[in-house]
């Protein structure tokens, strides 16, 4: 099948398939049912490739690229499940794991955490890094949340649904590198922000970092399936 119309031909995992010119490989794999693991990622959201979980091979290149942002063209023979790209994941979620203070059993997302079923899923056992043991703070200061930096895995969720979907800009990142936070405002307390009191940060965080103070202790799970609605609603105005 030859390029025609916009339209590309490429290989993903052995399947030929066709996507539309500017499609990512991770939008045309989902389109046909090929799982490609994510964190940053959330469908009505802008990509940011922070994660790196994505990660695929391309049939004539060394480099890995994340696929959330890398865009297909004509050709492309994509690789999506490759021993080195199982033991590249394990070693990003050991990282994670090992930068923060994820104890699953103590965690109001227990059950309920992308991180905590990503591990699961591709095999994570135990943790071979040593673990930092950050002391950070937990800020209860907002009358229907708490914002856990514990929990905190620097995805930008947070940030980009504040910015881009209810526009109040209230959340960002301070700092570089392991000293990187997500704050409210210039640093505020939640409490004190201009925080709306929406929350969609709270609805899209994939960890316990964010959670609603009311539902610790249930069965609680989060609805960030909402966010590409809101998102074509926005769109349309």
């Amino acid at each position: 099948m030859s390029e025609s119309g916009g339209v590309k031909t490429l290989i993903i995992d052995g399947q030929e398939l066709s996507a539309r010119s500017g499609q990512t490989i991770l939008e045309v794999a989902r389109e046909n049912d090929i799982n490609i693991p994510t964190l940053c990622h959330l469908d009505g959201l802008s990509e940011v490739g922070a994660c790196r979980l994505c990660l695929v091979e391309i049939k004539g290149s060394n480099k890995l690229l994340p696929a959330c942002v890398a865009t297909v063209f004509e050709g492309m023979d994509v690789s999506t499940d490759t021993e080195r790209l199982r033991k590249h994941r394990r070693v990003i979620l050991e990282l994670l794991f090992a930068e923060r203070n994820h104890i699953c059993a103590v965690c109001v997302s227990n059950g309920h955490c992308e991180l905590q079923a990503l591990a699961q899923s591709q095999g994570l056992t135990h943790i071979n890094l040593p673990y930092r043991n950050p002391v950070l703070a937990v800020d209860a200061s907002h009358e229907r949340f708490t914002a856990d930096h514990n929990r905190c895995i620097l995805c930008t969720r947070c940030v980009r649904v504040c910015a881009e979907i209810e526009g109040a800009h209230i959340w960002d990142v301070m700092g570089r590198g392991t000293d990187s936070i997500v704050i409210t405002d210039l640093h505020d307390n939640w409490g004190e922000s201009n925080c709306t009191r929406c929350g969609k940060c709270v609805q899209c965080c994939p960890t316990g970092a964010l959670f609603d103070k009311s539902k610790v202790g249930s069965d609680h799970p989060k609805y960030p399936d909402f966010l590409p609605y809101l998102n074509l609603m926005r769109e349309a105005q």
